[in-house]
């Protein structure tokens, strides 16, 4: 880039923010008549007197929804309830809350069938272990020290029953062998 395009970018001529005089910005040089300078002073002074007017209007509208608020008995905690009411509603009828929202739904589904499948697996492992050779044999084992210890019940009971009763008879034996110790 040429010195003098860099020069057109780096300008020194300032541009005038909103509400800075507008008669501190206006260059000198410009050579305006008396007539025109006349009546940019008047438009000056009437729109000066427009932005105090709308500001006072302002000050009285204000005013005067807060005397209504009052009247209706909205206070500053209710107003927030509607705010914060409003701003969820808002929130949630974007696109992207609803595209969110049926996202984790399904993952939520498949979350729930993904653990309804595991406890399915467990189940039919579970089944397969008490169907094995391995835990019949250990069945029958347990069902003969029963019938050694409890006595005349008939096998074939579930394993529940058989575990139970060899628990029951097992705690027997020991009140009998402390009340045997007592006597003596």
């Amino acid at each position: 880039m040429d010195p003098s395009s860099e020069q057109g970018l780096l300008s020194s001529d300032t541009v005038p923010e909103v509400g800075e005089d507008a008669a501190a910005t206006v260059n000198m040089t410009e050579n305006l008549s008396e007539e025109e300078q006349e009546e940019l002073r008047k438009e000056l002074a009437k729109v000066e007197e427009e932005i105090q007017t709308l500001s006072q209007v302002l000050a009285a509208k204000e005013k005067h929804l807060a005397e209504i608020k009052r009247k209706l008995g909205i206070n500053s905690l209710q107003e927030l309830r509607q705010n914060i009411t409003k701003g969820w509603q808002d929130v949630t009828s974007t696109s992207a809350y609803k595209k969110t929202s049926e996202t984790l739904s399904q993952a939520g589904q498949k979350a729930s069938a993904a653990f309804s499948s595991v406890g399915s697996v467990i189940t039919k492992k579970l089944e397969d272990v008490k169907n094995s050779s391995t835990f019949k044999s250990f069945e029958e084992k347990v069902e003969n020290l029963k019938s050694k210890v409890g006595g005349t019940k008939p096998a074939g009971g579930d394993f529940g029953e058989v575990l139970n009763s060899a628990a029951n008879a097992s705690a027997t034996e020991t009140i009998t062998e402390q009340i045997q110790e007592e006597t003596q």
